[in-house]
């Protein structure tokens, strides 16, 4: 088989002869110098008066040129990096020589542009949720490790909550600064923390059925003082507790137990709307009862006032005439004994003989009743 210099033989696809020397054809650096030479003269056409130096003939750039191309450079490196976007969601956190400048707001803004001057965005009004004993997204939805607590009462149930946080938009540079990166999971260590001593000034009874609102006001407030302490640069907006349980071994006897217990209270609830109907009852008929008494007793003595004042002016009278006032009061006496009785008195002492009398009244009663 015969050699090839050009195409480097079976032995060398690379181009090289058998002896290592270089190919016959052109050489790299040739080729070098010719696009050297075209972008020279390319850029010769912009500037002004043309090339010069020897650009055209010979082997090199300009001073003039290399200058050109540096001060070209820097500008296109300073106008692409200056300029950056802020996000309506955003702040812009300002590095230059990663020492801290200050911050930005949404929109069109400028920074030196990088290796002098770099920006991290901060998303300050995204809602952030963070899952403590659980997780959404998962296989595993039940995490024990961080869902079992103990109680007050030596108790462990199993607590599942979230916390809703977001960036301090006042000082975004705390949360970068501040905290490790993840940030999340500083707060989702500081949060496990706090609930673990909240419910471990808990019975478990409480923490089952009535305290589970305090439970969430105060593991909100303990939060959030432990990361004004730590500087972090977060707002916590709220703690909800998803589920609160006994261990999946007594589970079914602490059912129990809370149904006990809301019988309980269904029953004092009763209990206490019958005294709340009962007792103003009561009260009202008391009241009536007293005021009737009240009514009696001045009635009463208003009588006895009223007929002594009568006996006065009577035993007045009876002093200045005995006669009179005797016979008055005997016929006012004889009035009321008789006077409803269907009888005829007849004097028989009178010296006239008595004058015929038909009673009239029994026989008016009696036509009047057969009508």
């Amino acid at each position: 088989m015969s050699w090839n210099n050009q195409g480097g033989g079976p032995w060398r696809p690379s181009g090289r002869g058998p002896w290592g020397q270089g190919p016959s054809g052109p050489q790299p650096t040739a080729d070098l110098e010719e696009i050297v030479r075209r972008v020279q003269e390319a850029l010769g056409k912009l500037t002004p008066g043309g090339p010069r130096g020897g650009g055209s003939s010979g082997g090199g750039l300009s001073a003039r040129t290399m200058l050109f191309l540096v001060l070209l450079a820097a500008l296109v490196w300073f106008a692409w990096g200056t300029f950056y976007t802020v996000q309506p969601n955003e702040v812009g956190i300002n590095l230059v020589l990663g020492r801290y400048t200050g911050k930005t707001a949404a929109g069109l803004n400028t920074n030196w542009p990088w290796p002098i001057g770099s920006v991290i965005k901060v998303p300050v009004w995204d809602q952030q949720i963070t899952e403590v004993g659980y997780r959404t997204l998962g296989s595993n939805p039940d995490i024990p490790e961080e869902s079992q607590m103990l109680t007050g009462d030596k108790n462990i149930v199993d607590v599942h909550f979230r916390v809703n946080w977001q960036i301090d938009p006042a000082k975004p540079e705390n949360y970068v600064f501040n905290i490790p990166a993840p940030q999340r999971e500083t707060v989702k260590a500081v949060a496990e923390s706090i609930m673990r001593e909240v419910v471990g000034l808990k019975t478990i009874d409480g923490i089952l059925t009535t305290d589970r609102k305090s439970v969430e006001a105060d593991a909100q407030k303990r939060i959030q003082d432990v990361l004004n302490n730590y500087g972090a640069g977060v707002l916590v907006k709220q703690v909800q507790l998803q589920s609160v349980d006994a261990p999946s071994q007594v589970i079914s006897a602490y059912r129990d137990v809370t149904a006990a217990q809301q019988d309980q209270q269904r029953a004092v609830n009763e209990a206490e709307t019958y005294a709340n109907k009962v007792v103003p009852e009561a009260e009202g008929g008391a009241a009536r009862i007293v005021a009737e008494a009240k009514a009696y007793r001045e009635q009463t003595i208003l009588d006895a006032t009223g007929q002594t004042q009568r006996y006065n002016q009577i035993h007045e009278q009876y002093k200045k005439a005995p006669g009179v006032t005797r016979e008055r009061m005997y016929l006012e006496t004889m009035e009321k004994v008789l006077g409803p009785m269907d009888k005829t008195v007849v004097d028989s002492n009178s010296a006239s003989p008595p004058v015929p009398y038909i009673a009239l009244d029994p026989l008016q009663s009696k036509s009047g009743g057969a009508k």
